[in-house]
């Protein structure tokens, strides 16, 4: 992640120059896209440093949702920087009644061409990885690989954009295809931030789990013989790759809480072996003809699998 943050500065010092030298608003709209990549880069290495902190007493659950929050800062940055101010280029070219001097597009196309070879590299890469972690699925679920793979994307399309624009310019001699090509990098940022910004929201407030993990949860529950029914589960992300798993269910008649908390504490071993994200297990058992909540072991919070 480091040569790539330091790749998006060197683009984005790149794509300034160029712009401010042939004043083209494409260019200067892909400079701003490159600078917030540039930023996105340092959130998501806080990301991935914050969020392996083991847990302690004020965040009993970990810091996994580190992740979450500094993906939904990079989203803000998308917004801001790259999104508002392609959109200032793209009006400001459309009423702008100065004269057009095209001298410096022919060095503006070649920077863009070597920013979309860069781009490509580094968008096979992030695939590459993507892949490595299974597939387009589970792969996507870290929020920095995906914020990476977003960036990425909107990054080779921008550009593309950009040297569509700029050449269209030279052509016609019409400024607007310029500052439609401006205004539509600053619609597709604003698209990406959205998308980026509403997945973090939702794991930072408290997302659930995987609907699979907790069917086979349900289905685990519902099969032992022991529980009479289900009567709640709830599930919640509390990291890439952790999860919190809280159950109520009524046992069959007759048990002693000798044999309930024998019970509880083979559902909980078998919910952490079947879900390995499920590191926090709590379960509220009941028998149901004596009417007493029995709190077993289970529910003291301790780790899965214990």
């Amino acid at each position: 992640m480091l040569v790539a943050l330091a790749a998006n500065l060197v683009i984005a010092v790149a794509k300034a120059i160029g712009g401010l030298a042939a004043g083209s608003p494409a260019l200067l709209s892909e400079a701003a896209h490159s600078v917030a990549d540039s930023l996105n880069e340092v959130f998501l290495l806080a990301a991935l440093r914050r969020s392996r902190r083991p847990a302690d007493r004020r965040h009993p659950f970990g810091y996994g949702k580190e992740r979450f929050f500094w993906s939904l800062l990079a989203a803000v940055g998308i917004f801001v920087m790259g999104g508002c101010f392609s959109f200032f280029q793209g009006f400001e070219a459309l009423t702008s009644q100065t004269e057009e001097k095209l001298s410096g597009y022919v060095a503006g196309l070649i920077v863009l061409g070597v920013a979309l070879l860069a781009e490509g590299g580094s968008l096979l890469r992030a695939l590459y990885q993507v892949r490595r972690q299974g597939g387009m699925g589970s792969g996507l679920r870290d929020p920095a690989l995906r914020t990476v793979v977003a960036e990425d994307g909107t990054a080779v399309l921008g550009v593309t954009l950009a040297i569509v624009g700029m050449a269209l310019h030279m052509v016609t001699g019409q400024a607007v295809w310029e500052a439609s090509a401006s205004l539509a990098i600053g619609a597709l940022l604003v698209y990406v931030a959205f998308r980026l910004g509403r997945d973090a929201r939702d794991q930072l407030i408290g997302e659930a789990a995987d609907p699979e993990a907790s069917g086979r949860i349900c289905a685990l529950l519902r099969a032992q013989p022991e529980i009479d029914t289900v009567e709640a589960l709830f599930t919640m992300k509390t990291g890439l790759d952790t999860a919190l798993v809280a159950a109520r269910v009524d046992l069959v008649p007759g048990l002693d809480s000798e044999r309930v908390e024998e019970v509880a504490v083979r559902i909980k071993r078998s919910i952490a072996s079947m879900v390995p994200e499920a590191d926090e297990i709590f379960l509220d058992v009941t028998d149901r003809p004596a009417g007493e909540a029995v709190e077993s072991p289970a529910a003291t919070g301790e780790r899965g699998g214990a």
